[in-house]
């Protein structure tokens, strides 16, 4: 018995109105019909929807969010539309109003910073509740970017009264001690990352200023090492190249006043073989403290380019097969 067929009818304000729902080239557009088989036929101010009823519903549902926000002033990118119709297939476009009200705070050049998915929504909410959150998950899903920005953040409002970031010198089998320049030198490339975000935030200018003054220090994750971090907003970053020893030094130099953010993907790990990673370990440790944040990015929080989502999915879809 076949599916009962529907139609809905929907009206647009004006040909600017059809340009951003449908994208550039229809580009947007092309991206819905992919993905969810109803005919959908635009005629100048209105367009219809045919198909089944759960289609037609979707699309309604789909197309009611993204009209929404585009008349609050929200301006579409091609991931937005890929992640709301990922969304609407669950009948949960719904949830993009809340997610895209607001917003973090701003870049240096003035651009709203905000959080593009459910995941990321949650991983901040946590980082302001809970004094140690652990995100973890794949490339590209902004565990690093947010955890930053956030820091600049409470730095500003004056929650905190510095930034401390670092990652461990672990990367593709090199080690610091062969590469040239002096400690900064040799540092920075593994710290890049860190920069890129802070410079995003606030600008090349101010975290030259900040460095300088002391309110944000980058270093490896072996500086760390006897101290004890007050009034601090502290991030260990690429956290899957840790080891047990490692994770647990660091945790233990949390201070009063002081948040830390602990971000890592365990399927990227460079530690040498035989070596256990400490962000694993942490999480089978840890995980029944109650006061500890744990978020679990998927692939659907990837905010990248489309591709890079679906080359994340590819290789996790090889890796079960391999199992």
């Amino acid at each position: 018995m076949s599916e009962q067929t529907a139609s809905i009818r929907i009206s647009l304000q004006n040909a600017g109105e059809a340009q951003s729902l449908f994208g550039p080239q229809d580009g947007f557009l092309k991206i819905i019909e992919s993905e969810i088989p109803a005919v959908i036929d635009s005629r100048e101010a209105e367009f219809t929807v045919r198909g089944s009823e759960r289609e037609v519903d979707m699309l309604g549902q789909l197309f009611g969010v993204l009209l929404s926000l585009i008349r609050s002033g929200y301006i579409l990118s091609e991931r937005d539309v890929q992640y709301a119709v990922e969304l609407a297939k669950d009948f949960r476009a719904d949830q993009l109003l809340d997610l895209f009200k607001g917003e973090i705070t701003t870049t240096f050049r003035g651009r709203p910073i905000r959080v593009k998915t459910i995941g990321q929504k949650h991983y901040v909410t946590t980082i302001k509740k809970r004094d140690i959150v652990f995100g973890i998950g794949p490339a590209g899903t902004g565990k690093t970017y947010l955890a930053v920005v956030l820091a600049v953040v409470a730095l500003k409002e004056g929650s905190v009264k510095r930034i401390v970031l670092t990652r461990p010198a672990v990367e593709a089998g090199e080690s610091l001690g062969f590469l040239p320049g002096d400690l900064q030198e040799k540092v920075d490339p593994y710290l890049r990352p860190l920069y890129d975000a802070l410079y995003d935030v606030m600008g090349p200018d101010q975290v030259a200023k900040a460095l300088e003054r002391g309110l944000i220090e980058i270093a490896p994750l072996a500086y760390m090492r006897g101290r004890t971090l007050d009034d601090s907003f502290i991030i260990l970053d690429e956290a899957q190249n840790t080891t047990p020893e490692q994770m647990k030094m660091f945790l233990t130099r949390l201070g009063f006043g002081s948040k830390m953010v602990i971000t890592g993907d365990v399927t990227q790990i460079d530690l040498p073989r035989g070596k256990k990673s400490g962000l694993i370990e942490a999480k089978a440790i840890l995980s029944g403290i109650e006061e500890l944040g744990f978020v679990y990015f998927a692939e659907q929080d990837v905010v990248r380019h489309s591709l890079v989502q679906k080359i994340i999915v590819a290789y996790d879809r090889s890796a079960e097969n391999l199992e």
